[in-house]
């Protein structure tokens, strides 16, 4: 695939992108948001979720938008949203050995936590093919699509941009890789997203995608 030849940072989201939305993994990170925001608030459920989205499409993570609006504790709430079950993500060798082929380096650059990520990927089969994980504490909890989110990763990995690609399930966020340089793919995964509601993903049609694919690791072994 040519128009990656000049790759030498492969920068990966998590959530979605990873793994197929399909295995429903985020639902239970979802539903634990709702819950985290209506007992934080003392709200109903249903409250809470509206409130959520809201905070999501307009703050990037319902994290930011709550501590922005509610001096809330980002680490209490990452240790209780991300108290899940991992097993539904199944292990990928066709995954694994697709990501052992590119040449150069392969980075996790997510909105979530470390530990979460860590989880995810020993369930892929894949956590020591990665030389990196950009957590959102990493970026001083400033989510993804804030800019200075993009230029925190950059500084602290020391990838180039214009030799980077980025990997994404949500199109507004290969908004500012692709303006820094870099060579922008959306991963369009089966099944319901659990932010759908919230936000147009995209479908592939946006000046700032490079590349669209339903189908990652196959997507990668042609590369």
């Amino acid at each position: 695939m040519n128009g990656f030849r000049h790759i030498e940072s492969w920068i990966f989201d998590l959530d979605n992108t990873l793994y197929p939305a399909s295995c429903r993994l985020f639902d239970q990170i979802d539903r634990r948001m709702t819950s985290y925001v209506a007992q934080y608030l003392g709200i109903g459920r249903d409250e809470a979720w509206h409130l959520q989205k809201q905070y999501f499409r307009d703050y990037g993570t319902t994290m930011n938008g709550m501590m922005v609006n509610h001096s809330m504790d980002p680490e209490a709430y990452l240790d209780y949203v991300h108290d899940i079950d991992h097993s539904p993500v199944e292990p990928s060798p066709e995954l694994a050995a697709a990501l052992a082929a590119l040449p150069g380096r392969r980075l996790i650059f997510t909105n979530g936590s470390q530990s979460h990520a860590r989880k995810v990927l020993a369930r892929l089969g894949v956590e020591h093919l990665f030389d990196d994980i950009h957590d959102i504490k990493a970026s001083d909890y400033v989510p993804k699509p804030a800019r200075e989110t993009y230029r925190s990763m950059i500084m602290r990995t020391g990838v180039d941009p214009a030799r980077s690609a980025m990997f994404e399930d949500i199109a507004r966020n290969l908004v500012i890789p692709r303006e820094l340089g870099m060579t922008t793919v959306l991963v369009q995964t089966s099944g319901d997203h659990a932010d759908a509601c919230a936000i147009d993903l995209g479908d592939g049609s946006e000046p700032h995608v490079d590349h669209v694919t339903g189908d990652l690791a196959a997507f990668l072994a042609a590369i």
